[in-house]
């Protein structure tokens, strides 16, 4: 009786929950929500402060074993339990910490992803201007040590040295858009063009989203494609640019002793995290919209192709104009561009001006780089929502209950990005970006998700879960081992060397962070990861009754029904075959839909 009546609640719940409206919906709102700045701004960056070539072996190594897995793990588990973020890991309860503290790194990073669309809107604005304003040494920014790449125009006497020379590109990043500080401490004032383009940003994500998933779904469609045709175009272009060989020679030649810097696998591991969406609650959330029976290991496998695909290709472009750049400043190409955040502001506005109609080109890049943030922001913030409306339903009950707390969601959001528009605000965004939604947050975080379903729930039980859903036994069980062994063991590697090899943090390999500064990045590391162990305590202290044994086995125990004793809604309606062709595999299970229940696809299968 108990197990009818948890499998009524949870029909009543699916059929309550917004489900996408196409199959597609689901791959194109993947693929705008990871597919992004991760891709084109900070890959790059990364790439070139760690390197070149090193950086790219570390790389493919964790998205084999750490970022690919983790990445199905999350959907799954929010298309198993039908929950967004928060209260997913109602399947083991011990872990419930994990919904706050994924939603709190998603907060922080929807915070600084507006800021740097903000920039790319500032540029996109500068674009319409009858001369690019950063291809020019006469402006009111500019410098004595001002130089434009490619022609003879100086500010510099000939006597002066050329290491001390500043091209107009940067000048224009750091002088004109940015106005930045020698510090942290010196915050200074809002540059107001900045505050403009990020209240305009902010009132964009809100009415893109503001209707709810099904909205969101079809902007995608435009916001998802358009960034990677225009990053094809930049591409070409640089590749034909005198001493683009150099700079890919340097992108994919390794420097094997940048292997022993323990920084380097840190960064690789981190940027995996970052660029697929990891350990956010977004993938979670957005697996909960997919039916029970739905591929998603099939859309996981073709989707991680194309993300690492996008970021390999950004890179090509990025070093080719770098070694341009290197060869007209005639130095080395490690030191032609700042390595932190704004590389991608330097590097890619320099392209814009080798090509025919720079104005129009900078606009149409500037516009796609603000599209490439732009969809990330609205799985972002539809994550947000999705875990209140999930914990306080009643909240949003009332007529425009949603509108209105999404508006004052915004708001807290748009105040915190206003001290990242000061003078110094570009130091406190690098502490966000390397702190507050990365690092040993999202390490801490998958290694606990790993433990959650793979130790806690049962891996061959979640195993069998997963073949149902998907819908064939994959020959090699490749993610079962990464999620019961190899990813947590990487992860608990990694965090353990990077806290014993932790460094002060720096920005731009020149500024050094004071102390004060470095104890709000543990601040801000610690505000997502401390509700972890901190619920798993009160819930096993305070709120559980038993003796120790008996507590225990409570707080590991499925809030959730059985899936072996009920069948799912979307499940008892099908009447065709139920197991869909997976083309990346040949051992597909044909079976028809007599075997529509769990065990009746894998429960007999040697696993």
């Amino acid at each position: 009786m108990g197990d009818n009546s948890a499998c009524e609640a949870s029909g009543e719940k699916m059929n309550t929950r917004e489900k996408w409206k196409q199959k597609i919906d689901f791959a194109f709102s993947i693929a705008g929500g990871f597919v992004g700045l991760g891709n084109v701004w900070r890959f790059p960056y990364l790439c070139y402060k760690n390197g070149g070539g090193a950086f790219l072996i570390p790389y493919v190594l964790f998205v084999i074993v750490g970022s690919l897995p983790v990445f199905l793990l999350e959907v799954t588990i929010g298309q198993y339990t039908n929950l967004g973020s928060a209260l997913a890991m109602r399947m083991v309860p011990l872990m419930k910490g994990l919904g706050f503290a994924v939603n709190i790194i998603n907060y922080h990073l929807n915070v600084y992803y507006a800021v740097i669309l903000a920039w790319a809107l500032r540029y996109f604005f500068a674009s319409m201007s009858s001369e690019l304003p950063w291809s020019t040494c006469g402006n009111e920014w500019n410098t004595q040590n001002c130089f434009v790449f490619g022609t003879n125009s100086t500010n510099v006497s000939s006597s002066l040295n050329v290491s001390m020379r500043v091209s107009s590109v940067r000048e224009y990043w750091e002088r004109g858009v940015l106005g930045k500080s020698p510090g942290i401490g010196e915050v200074g004032s809002i540059r107001w063009e900045l505050l403009l383009c990020l209240l305009l940003t902010w009132i964009i994500i809100y009415f893109c989203i503001w209707k709810g998933i099904g909205w969101t779904s079809k902007v995608v469609y435009f916001t998802a494609t358009f960034p990677i045709l225009m990053l094809l175009v930049l591409l070409v272009r640089g590749l034909t640019l005198d001493g683009a060989m150099d700079g890919v020679r340097f992108y994919l030649k390794p420097d094997m002793t940048r292997l022993s810097d323990v920084q380097v696998w840190l960064d690789a591991a981190t940027q995996v995290f970052y660029s697929y969406a990891l350990c956010k609650g977004m993938l979670i959330t957005m697996g909960s919209y997919n039916n029970y029976r739905y591929n998603s290991y099939r859309d996981c496998i073709a989707l991680s192709v194309l993300n690492s695909g996008v970021s390999f290709v950004s890179g090509f472009a990025i070093f080719a104009i770098l070694g341009f750049m290197a060869k007209e400043q005639g130095v080395d190409i490690k030191h032609v561009a700042e390595s932190g955040p704004g590389l991608a502001f330097i590097a890619y506005p320099k392209a814009l001006t080798l090509l025919p109609m720079p104005q129009f080109w900078g606009c149409l890049f500037f516009f796609m780089l603000f599209l490439l943030g732009l969809d990330s922001e609205f799985v972002g913030q539809e994550t947000l929502m999705s875990a209140f409306v999930d914990l306080k339903p009643h909240w949003f009950k009332k007529k425009w209950s949603r509108e209105l707390f999404l508006a004052f969601l915004s708001v807290t959001q748009f105040v915190v990005g206003l001290s990242m528009i000061t003078n110094g605000g570009v130091y406190v965004l690098n502490i966000f970006d390397n702190y507050a939604a990365a690092g040993w947050s999202m390490l801490f975080i998958s290694l606990c998700e790993c433990a959650a379903v793979a130790w806690f729930f049962g891996i061959n039980k979640y195993w069998r879960i997963v073949c149902d859903m998907v819908g064939f036994v994959p020959r090699i069980p490749w993610f079962k081992w990464c999620w019961a062994v190899l990813t947590p063991i990487s992860t608990s590697v990694l965090l353990v060397m990077s806290l014993a090899y932790y460094k002060v943090p720096t920005y731009n390999r020149t500024y050094t962070y004071p102390p004060w500064a470095v104890g709000v990045c543990w601040l801000l590391a610690m505000s997502s990861i401390l509700w972890i162990p901190g619920y798993a305590v009160y819930l096993f202290f305070f709120k559980t009754s038993g003796t120790y044994p008996e507590r225990w086995m409570k707080v590991i125990t499925s809030e959730l029904p059985d899936p072996s004793a009920c069948k799912h809604q979307d499940v008892e309606t099908v009447s065709a075959p139920i197991f869909e062709q997976a083309p990346l595999y040949e051992d597909v299970v044909g079976m028809g839909s007599d075997n529509v229940l769990l065990g009746g696809v894998c429960g007999d299968s040697k696993l």
